[in-house]
């Protein structure tokens, strides 16, 4: 039961534990940012009003066990499959809002093609994008987002682009597709970037509930544990050199999208 919260006489509230979000212990390493991203995915639930008919779909990586977070429906799809399942769900239940929780590894490396595919195809879900250029749960190896000379448990030298290719962007990628309507690159490095992050995922939300077409908010995070540094080290780490080849911004958002009032 929740804990009824007393305002002092004369005080406002202004800032509260939203709905949508459980109140879990985390286990996330400490500095790791998906925490911050399942606030601002709760906090926009709440603001659009449509937690009681939201489903979630968790992917495989570190933040497999989101659905111990979220007051939704969550089901779990197998690696890189979440928006393959979303379609499926979508469809037969339309009324619903579902949304895929990924990261680079699930969405950029074995889920691509069904991303690509559900985004050309225009399914009216929702996509949220953690793009921390490194595999976290099974050890820090190399991903498709790791940045050039990036040092990883796979690559020790630093990623070699000869050998490995270079790091996928994936929604400069989406972007061109015809189905996608709203695409978007944001980041959790820093207050002002949070803030910009929170209105583009409530925007994103809120393009499936009009029945635009398929969204996806892409957020560049941090990786603490496998960068091997400490949280604010890799805060500003990820300034200096991530978006400096993941730029920030909007890549795509058609007239409709651009008209929604959030």
């Amino acid at each position: 039961m929740a804990t009824e919260i007393r305002i002092p006489e004369g005080m406002e509230l202004v800032y509260e534990y939203p709905e949508s979000l459980a109140k879990k212990d985390t286990h996330y390493c400490p500095g790791c940012t998906h925490g911050i991203v399942h606030r601002l995915i709760a906090e926009a639930l709440d603001d659009l009003g449509v937690r009681e008919r939201t489903i979630g779909i968790a992917p495989v990586g570190c933040s497999v066990l989101a659905y111990y977070y979220f007051n939704v429906d969550f089901v779990e799809a197998a690696h890189g499959r979440a928006p393959a399942m979303a379609t499926g769900i979508k469809r037969v239940n339309p009324d619903k809002i579902v949304f895929t929780y990924q990261g680079d590894g699930d969405l950029a490396a074995i889920g691509t093609g069904e991303i690509i595919h559900a985004a050309n195809r225009g399914e009216l879900i929702t996509t949220i994008f953690i793009n921390n250029a490194i595999y976290g749960m099974t050890g820090g190896q190399m991903a498709p987002t790791t940045l050039p000379g990036m040092v990883t448990t796979s690559t020790p030298t630093g990623r070699n682009c000869a050998l490995a290719g270079y790091p996928i962007r994936m929604s400069e990628i989406l972007a061109q597709t015809e189905g996608a309507v709203y695409v978007t690159r944001e980041a959790t490095t820093d207050l002002a970037s949070i803030r910009k992050t929170k209105k583009a995922i409530k925007r994103a939300f809120k393009v499936q509930v009009e029945g635009l077409g398929f969204s996806c908010v892409e957020v560049v995070s941090t990786c603490p544990t496998n960068w091997n540094l400490d949280p604010w080290e890799a805060m500003e780490w990820a300034k200096e050199n991530m978006t400096e080849y993941f730029l920030l911004g909007t890549y795509k958002m058609t007239d409709e999208v651009k008209a929604l009032k959030v």
